[in-house]
C-alpha cells in the first residue's frame, strides 16, 4: 500500500473536535461515528497560499464606514432575475437547491449563456457531475450560443481555485458542490467536511471580487438541501427549485441579504429548455366550457411584487373512519380545521363528519391569511353542493369569532381579479361597499342566495 503524505487527523463533522486518532464517539459533543479521516496534506496547494503575511483585523467605528453599493448583472431571464431581487449582486454567492432532474443544469446554462452575450468579461461553467461533450450536446439541444463561455469538467477543489485565479470570470456556476473534493478535506466528495471547506473556498474567492458565484445542491426526500444546513447561511441567498406534477417548475428564495423572499418565478419545462411563464394565471384558473362545479372558489394571492389568480378546489364526503381527516398538501391542514370549525360554529354546517380534501390548481403552495375567505366559500360550496356564483373573486381573512377582516393590498388585487373578466370581487375593502363583506354569515348571503 502506497503511504499517503502528510498527517492524518480525525475531525468530528458535528463540532469540529480533533485528535490524532479514531473514537468511535466524539468526547466533545458525544455524537456516535462522527470522526472523519482527514489527511494533512504539505504539498497540496490551498486557497491563500500566496497571501502569507496575514493582516490582524483591528475594530472601527461604523461612522467612517462606507456603505456597499449593491452593483447587479442581470442573468436576462426575467424570472430568475425576478427571484434574485433584481438580478445577481456582485461579491455574492448564490447557493440553488433542487431534486434532480429538476432543471437546474439546464437553468444556469440558459443563465450562463445569456450573461455570457452582454458582457467582454470571461464566464465559467464548472462541472462535477457532467462531460465536456454531455455538456455541448444539452446545448445544442437548447440552441444556446456557448461561444464564449469557459467550461471545465473537474471534481478537484485546487483546479478549480487555479481556473478562478487564470480567468477571473465575472461569473462562475459550480454544478454541483456536492462533487467537489479537497485532499484538504479528505478524499470522499460530499461529506459534511467537504461542503464547509469547498464551499468555503469559493466564497472566499467571490467576496474579493466583482463577481457572481452560484452552486448547485441536490435536496432530500424531505425537500431540504442534503448536507449541513450551514452551507445555507454561508452564502447571501439561498433559491429553491420545485415542481408540480406537470412541466412546471418553481423557482422561489429561501433567503435573500439583497432583496426579498416574497418573489416566485414560475417556469414551464419544454423541449428548448426553461420558458418563462408571463401570465401564472393561465396556470391556475380553469377554463371551463360548462358551468362551475360544486366546490371551487377563485382568489387573488400575491406572491412578492404581483398578484394572480388562482383556484381553490374543496370536496366534502362522509368520514371513512370515526374519526374525521383533512387532505391537503398546498394548503396547511391547520387553516383548513380552523376554517371549516369557524363555518359549523358559525353557520350551522356540520363537518366533524367529514373528510375534507382541498386542492390548489396548478400545484402552487399558499400560506397567506387573504386566501381564507376563499377556502370558506370553496368548503359550504362542497358541502352544500351549491356552486358560487360564477366570474366572482373572495378573499379576506377569517377570525374564530367569524370576522372577515381586511388584507394588505386590496385594490391590487380587486383591479387584478377585474382585468382577468371577473365581474364580481368579495372583499373586506372598505371602498368596495358594493361588495363589502364583514363576516362568515354575509359571505354565504352574497355568494349562495
Amino acid at each position: 500500500m502506497a503511504k499517503k503524505n502528510g498527517s492524518i487527523v480525525y475531525k468530528c463533522s458535528k463540532c469540529g473536535y480533533s485528535q490524532s486518532r479514531w473514537l468511535g464517539r466524539c468526547p466533545e459533543c458525544g455524537e456516535w461515528n462522527s470522526l472523519e479521516e482527514i489527511i494533512i496534506d504539505s504539498f497540496a496547494k490551498t486557497a491563500g497560499e500566496g497571501n502569507q503575511n496575514v493582516i490582524k483585523q483591528k475594530p472601527v467605528d461604523l461612522l467612517t464606514v462606507s456603505s456597499q453599493k449593491n452593483v447587479r448583472i442581470l442573468s436576462g431571464i426575467d424570472e430568475f432575475d425576478r427571484v434574485l431581487g433584481g438580478g445577481a449582486t456582485k461579491c455574492s454567492a448564490i447557493l440553488l437547491g433542487g431534486e434532480p432532474g429538476i432543471g437546474k443544469s439546464t437553468l444556469l446554462l440558459q443563465t450562463i449563456s445569456c450573461i455570457s452575450q452582454k458582457t467582454d468579461k470571461n464566464v465559467l461553467y464548472i462541472s462535477g457531475e457532467e462531460s465536456a461533450g454531455q455538456i455541448k450536446e444539452r446545448a445544442a439541444r437548447l440552441c444556446l450560443n456557448t461561444s464564449k463561455i469557459k467550461l471545465l469538467c473537474t471534481s478537484r477543489l485546487e483546479d478549480c481555485l487555479d481556473a478562478l485565479d487564470d480567468l477571473s470570470p465575472v461569473f462562475v456556476i459550480i454544478d454541483s458542490i456536492q462533487t467537489i473534493y479537497s485532499v484538504q478535506a479528505g478524499f470522499i466528495p460530499g461529506t459534511i467536511n467537504q461542503l464547509k471547506y469547498c464551499a468555503n473556498e469559493f466564497i472566499s474567492w467571490v467576496k474579493e471580487r466583482e463577481s457572481v458565484l452560484i452552486m448547485t445542491a441536490h435536496v432530500t426526500k424531505e425537500g431540504t438541501i442534503a448536507g449541513p444546513k450551514s452551507l445555507e447561511h454561508m452564502v447571501d441567498t439561498v433559491i429553491s427549485f420545485e415542481r408540480n406534477n406537470d412541466d412546471i417548475r418553481f423557482l422561489h428564495a429561501q433567503k435573500n441579504r439583497f432583496g426579498s423572499v416574497d418573489e416566485i418565478g414560475i417556469f414551464c419545462m419544454t423541449d428548448k429548455g426553461l420558458v418563462a411563464v408571463q401570465d401564472p394565471s393561465s396556470l391556475f384558473l380553469t377554463k371551463r366550457k360548462t358551468e362551475q362545479p360544486a366546490g371551487v372558489a377563485c382568489t387573488p394571492v400575491f406572491e412578492g411584487s404581483r398578484v394572480f389568480l388562482v383556484e381553490i378546489q374543496a370536496l366534502t364526503v362522509p368520514a371513512k373512519a370515526s374519526i374525521s381527516r383533512i387532505y391537503s398538501e398546498k394548503i396547511d391542514n391547520g387553516r383548513i380545521a380552523r376554517i371549516s370549525a369557524v363555518i359549523e360554529k358559525r353557520c350551522g354546517l356540520c363537518f366533524s363528519d367529514q373528510d375534507i380534501y382541498v386542492n390548489v390548481a396548478g400545484g402552487i403552495k399558499l400560506s397567506e391569511s387573504s386566501i381564507d375567505a376563499a377556502i370558506a366559500a370553496a368548503l359550504y360550496s362542497a358541502r352544500t353542493d351549491i356552486p358560487v356564483k360564477a366570474n366572482m373573486a373572495i378573499f379576506g381573512e377569517l377570525s374564530l369569532a367569524g370576522e372577515i377582516r381586511n388584507v394588505v393590498k386590496s385594490k391590487q388585487r380587486i383591479k387584478a381579479a377585474e382585468n382577468l373578466g371577473f365581474t364580481k370581487v368579495l372583499s373586506p375593502e372598505e371602498d368596495c361597499k358594493q361588495d363589502q363583506i364583514c363576516d362568515i354569515k354575509q359571505l354565504v348571503k352574497k355568494v349562495f342566495s
